[in-house]
């Protein structure tokens, strides 16, 4: 009897000891993309520097339903956080449409002062009405438009190409201004689409078009950048205020790092995204600075539109620090 009891306690002693707090992350892209590689580090810091106290567990690849789903679901509690193009907090608050307007930034150095800057904080300080915290600006990168029907160098070629987009108001109307007929869908039906035919192109970062492997059905790729996009991760506010202190400053500090780690990430591997797609026999075309400007006139249009939409106060506000970026 002694014996036995002797061994279930080396048992138990010998069992790891599980964390007292779970975070359960959810975001929609595959394990091979950087903002997936920069949540993994987010995990390890946050694990680290708890000492295992927080267990950090990512679903990528939409496990856990599409974009708008993970975010109602950090909203109920059924996720801690969630990491999603900030477009789509635009369905709870119209000012996050100021961020992924096209052609509003001359590069990316200047979008990404922008967010970083006082014009950033005060949007994220907006998803406290949400009942979420906003943890800063995941960096995706400047979108492009793949095609397998023509080349696309001027908006006379985006005629009639069924063009998936992302579900956000402001990408569909100035695609449907450029002539495409844009075709919004969720991200994990984009290849199959392609794939069939449904759609004849789509639009994403190059980091996109190589790890979700578009470029093995399609034909062209235009580098357009006619968009910058990122990720905006969030974490329920009510869980967040529910942790001491040093774990709050500990998810905070982890996640300005896994940030910094990912804009590394896309800065050394973009040119090799650009590369692959090239190997598969993918047709790139380059806009001179006339051709560019032919397709940022016609969005410029569709952008004052918006203004009012977004909010005049915000709307304002973030072009001045465009403005204010751009002359730095």
């Amino acid at each position: 009897m002694t014996k036995k009891w002797l061994l279930l306690g080396m048992l138990v002693a010998a069992a790891p000891a599980q964390a007292a707090t779970v975070i359960k992350l959810g975001h929609g892209a595959n394990e091979n993309f950087h903002m997936s590689r920069a949540m993994v580090e987010f995990e390890r810091l946050v694990e680290e520097g708890s000492d295992g106290e927080i267990d950090v567990q990512i679903f990528p690849s939409s496990q856990m339903g599409p974009d708008r789903a993970m975010i109602e679901g950090v909203q109920t509690g059924i996720l801690e956080m969630a990491v999603s193009p900030s477009s789509f907090f635009t369905n709870w608050d119209p000012a996050f449409g100021v961020v992924e307007l096209p052609y509003i930034y001359p590069d990316k150095t200047a979008a990404l002062a922008v967010l970083d800057g006082p014009e950033g904080d005060a949007l994220l300080a907006r998803l406290d009405a949400l009942g979420l915290k906003g943890l800063g600006w995941v960096e995706s990168g400047m979108r492009h438009i793949t095609n397998n029907v023509r080349p696309i160098e001027s908006p006379e070629d985006l005629e009639g190409i069924k063009l998936r987009t992302m579900k956000v108001p402001a990408h569909v109307d100035t695609f449907k201004a450029l002539g495409a007929n844009p075709t919004p869908m969720n991200f994990g039906e984009v290849y199959s689409a392609l794939q069939q035919g449904v759609i004849d192109g789509q639009e994403n970062p190059l980091s996109l078009i190589d790890t979700q492997r578009f470029h093995e059905v399609q034909d062209y790729l235009t580098l357009s950048g006619h968009i910058f996009t990122v990720y905006t991760p969030v974490i329920s506010r009510a869980f967040y205020a529910s942790l001491p202190d040093d774990q709050q400053q500990l998810i905070q500090q982890s996640m300005d790092q896994a940030i910094a780690y990912d804009r590394e990430l896309v800065a050394a591997e973009d040119a090799g995204h650009l590369a692959r797609i090239q190997e598969q026999g993918v047709e790139v075309s380059e806009l001179s600075d006339e051709q560019y400007q032919a397709f940022a006139a016609i969005a410029e249009d569709v952008n004052a539109q918006y203004r009012e939409r977004i909010g005049a106060e915000v709307f304002d506000g973030w072009m001045a620090a465009i403005d204010g970026a751009g002359s730095q």
